[in-house]
């Protein structure tokens, strides 16, 4: 029994690692900027335009990072310790330098950070779930972007009433503490190199597809590509255009911690969404709640519909990277890493895009209308499209 009892906590403490990893990495280190960037407009340190410009580098990091990590042969806590810290330094940097240019690089390098952050732990903390036979617990891991989100909204908008600067600086060293909390778990237990990790098993690299097969993945490839499109403009701008639509109320502040804490459950929940579901039609529902979160702060720009938009925002927010990667692992079994690696690669263009699509829109229009609006169909089509090629493949198989 006190294998068992041994095993069931080092288990819950590989998961709340990776949880505080997972929300130093990508709530703090990526998203950090969304509740700052209304504090550094009013401030007249940076126009929209150039807002958003700063995001897509972000968003360029992180892609440039999701795809090197097959390449890199460096140990997982090596990797997880080295990009938490540079979070860390990066984050103060914000605060301490004060050039566009200056912060283009260290947005760039937050990206890359948490790319490598989050595929190093993810994989070091399923390692260590498989190990202690805790499976169960993945849902706890991926909790934690949520949890980060929700911290930089709180404290970043706090923080910054005292100036952008002690805003970047305060979520820095907030930084430092979280990682000083976890950094001797990642000596509980030894993974080989991501690279490594990567290679399919014996008997699986030959897996044969079929052209359904190949069609299938080449849609879950592009049809990825439009969730990184679809939700990124509100992930950025959300303070930004709350704003715009209630100027003068408290409430705006408020959206994005919401927006966070609603990714936890929806975390927990996916996790636990049986096996024999369809992704394909799991995805499409997703798909659809991001659409009509996006949509209600169009249609309805109350304190009501800027809430309830960002509860259908968030919720399958890692919902739908759960549900594509085992839609991946559907179609190509235990090698599946290269389709996982091109799907995110498209979510990552996505993600690049929709900054540079809205932001100069919005300032020259004056309003998020538009862009929101196209942001919502890209996921409406997306979801249509998931139930079609979802029927396809039905007829296809006869099943």
């Amino acid at each position: 029994m006190s294998g068992i009892g041994q095993g069931r906590r080092g288990a819950w403490r590989a998961a709340l690692a990776c949880m505080v990893t997972l929300a130093v990495a990508m709530g703090l280190g990526r998203f950090a900027f969304t509740p700052m960037l209304p504090i550094m407009l009013h401030e007249g340190k940076l126009q929209l335009e150039a807002g958003g410009v700063l995001a897509s580098l972000n968003y360029l990091g992180y892609f440039l990072g999701a795809v090197s990590c097959a390449a890199i042969g460096i140990k997982a806590k090596s990797m997880v310790r080295g990009g938490l810290a540079a979070t860390a330094v990066l984050l103060v940097g914000m605060g301490v330098l004060h050039s566009f240019t200056s912060w283009g690089v260290l947005r760039a390098a937050a990206g890359v950070m948490s790319a490598w952050v989050f595929v190093f732990a993810s994989g070091w903390g399923l390692r260590r779930l498989a190990e202690t036979n805790s499976p169960a617990l993945a849902g706890v891991i991926y909790t934690g972007p949520g949890i980060g989100i929700a911290m930089t909204g709180l404290l970043g908008g706090a923080l910054g009433r005292w100036g952008s600067e002690v805003g970047w600086i305060g979520l820095g060293v907030l930084a430092v503490v979280l990682v000083a909390a976890i950094w001797r778990v990642f000596d509980d237990g030894e993974l080989p190199a991501a690279g490594a990790s990567t290679t399919a098993p014996v008997g699986t690299a030959g897996m044969p597809t079929s052209a359904s097969t190949r069609s299938d993945a080449a849609w879950l490839v592009a049809l990825y590509g439009l969730a990184g499109f679809g939700y990124i403009i509100t992930a950025t701008f959300l303070p930004v255009i709350a704003r715009q639509a209630l100027p003068g109320s408290p409430w705006p502040d408020f959206f994005w911690p919401l927006f966070g804490l609603a990714i936890i459950p929806g975390a927990l929940i996916g996790a636990r969404a049986p096996l024999h579901w369809d992704n394909r039609l799991l995805l499409a529902a997703a798909y659809a709640l991001q659409a009509l979160g996006v949509l209600l702060s169009v249609a309805w720009p109350t304190i009501a519909g800027f809430a309830l938009g960002s509860l259908l925002l968030g919720m399958p927010f890692t919902a739908i990277t759960l549900f594509a990667m085992r839609d991946a692992r559907r179609l190509r079994g235990n090698a599946a890493a290269g389709l996982i690696g091109y799907a995110t690669a498209s979510y990552g263009v996505g993600q690049i895009i929709g900054p540079l699509f809205a932001a100069p829109l919005a300032q020259r229009t004056g309003s998020f209308q538009l862009p929101l609006l196209v942001a919502a169909a890209a996921l409406a089509l997306g979801a249509v499209l998931f139930v079609v090629v979802w029927s396809k493949s039905r007829r296809i198989t006869g099943n």
